[in-house]
């Protein structure tokens, strides 16, 4: 184990003050509080490996930001604005870059090739933050900010589906750093989506929540 990795405080000036702002503008399920959570555990998981942890930061807060763009193309967005900008230049070099842009288009669950370095391995798995109950909140988020006309049960019908295709045993979601705490966290979702009385009350109680605010 290596120790706690430090940040070069221009850079995390920039980021704060230019990029993270712009998660405001994102779905519920992709705001401040998610890429904060996301630079926290890429964080955490750049001690246990010999990586610059100046690249792992910059990968973690620009990984969503291509969601200005639309959602199904947001991964390659955002590594296009993470190579494009160019005060980034200040602290890396090019190469560095070309790890950092691939790293964070390699970064989506959905994505059909294992990331193809450490740091995009990195991101991934801080990206699946695998908490159940969290999870289940933002595909609530979600399905009540893109399909405000389904009424309780269909957001709830498509909540399941998700669950299944994402999560469940033969999902498409891959994890990629065996030392991670996800691995028992998703047992425990798994535990939650076989039993569809608790998952119900779940979502029940999340998706009354929600749409209260």
């Amino acid at each position: 184990m290596h120790s706690e990795p430090s940040i070069n405080p221009e850079l995390k000036e920039y980021v704060e003050r230019e990029i993270l702002p712009r998660y405001e503008h994102f779905d519920a399920a992709h705001r401040t509080d998610h890429v904060r959570t996301v630079i926290e555990q890429s964080m955490a998981l750049a001690r246990s490996y010999e990586v610059n942890p100046d690249m792992v930061y910059a990968i973690a807060a620009y990984h969503d930001t291509g969601l200005a763009f639309g959602r199904e193309r947001h991964h390659l967005d955002a590594g296009r604005i993470l190579a494009e900008d160019a005060t980034l230049r200040r602290w890396f070099t090019e190469e560095e870059i070309a790890t950092m842009r691939e790293a964070v288009e390699d970064h989506r669950a959905s994505s059909g090739h294992e990331p193809r370095t450490i740091y995009g391995r990195i991101v991934a798995e801080a990206d699946r933050v695998i908490d159940p109950e969290t999870i289940l909140r933002r595909t609530v988020q979600y399905s009540l900010a893109n399909y405000p006309t389904f009424d309780r049960e269909e957001h709830y019908a498509r909540c399941v589906a998700h669950l299944e295709e994402k999560y469940a045993e033969g999902g498409y979601l891959r994890l990629w750093i065996a030392a991670s705490e996800n691995a028992r966290r998703l047992e425990e979702l798994r535990t939650i989506i076989r039993d569809r009385e608790a998952l119900r009350r779940l979502f029940d109680r999340l998706f009354d929540e929600e749409s209260n605010r």
